[in-house]
């Protein structure tokens, strides 16, 4: 059985940090995800992460604020969110993928979905 549950998320003032966790269970990954979802909006790709962490990709409207990372001893990922926006206010979702290899940026690519932690940032 395969699981994924977030954590993290809360209210912050704009220019503050958060960090998501996203703790997983029942099998090993290859590509782990961040996206979000804003009320109204589809869902956005956020950063991924291959099996080893060796590679890592982001949006461009979070690149250089937020860092992916993961610990496949615990089987865990995180994300660390740096200098919020209120535009980066969402649900945010963690999402795994169970094999191959490359870089994976739409949602379609993930094979398991968490239940999304809220990130409200208040201007």
């Amino acid at each position: 059985q395969v699981e994924l549950v977030e954590s993290g998320g809360g209210l912050v003032q704009a220019g503050g940090s958060l960090r998501l966790s996203c703790a997983a269970s029942g099998r090993t990954f290859s590509s782990m995800g961040w996206f979000r979802q804003a009320p109204g909006k589809e869902r956005e790709f956020v950063a991924t992460i291959n099996w080893s962490g060796s590679t890592t990709y982001y949006a461009d409207s979070v690149k250089g604020r937020f860092t992916i990372s993961r610990d496949n001893a615990e089987n865990t990922a995180a994300l660390q969110m740096n200098s919020l926006k209120p535009e980066d206010t969402a649900v945010y979702y963690c999402a795994a993928r169970a094999t191959g290899a490359g870089t994976h940026l739409i949602s379609d690519e993930y094979d398991w979905w968490g239940q999304g932690t809220q990130v409200t940032v208040s201007s």
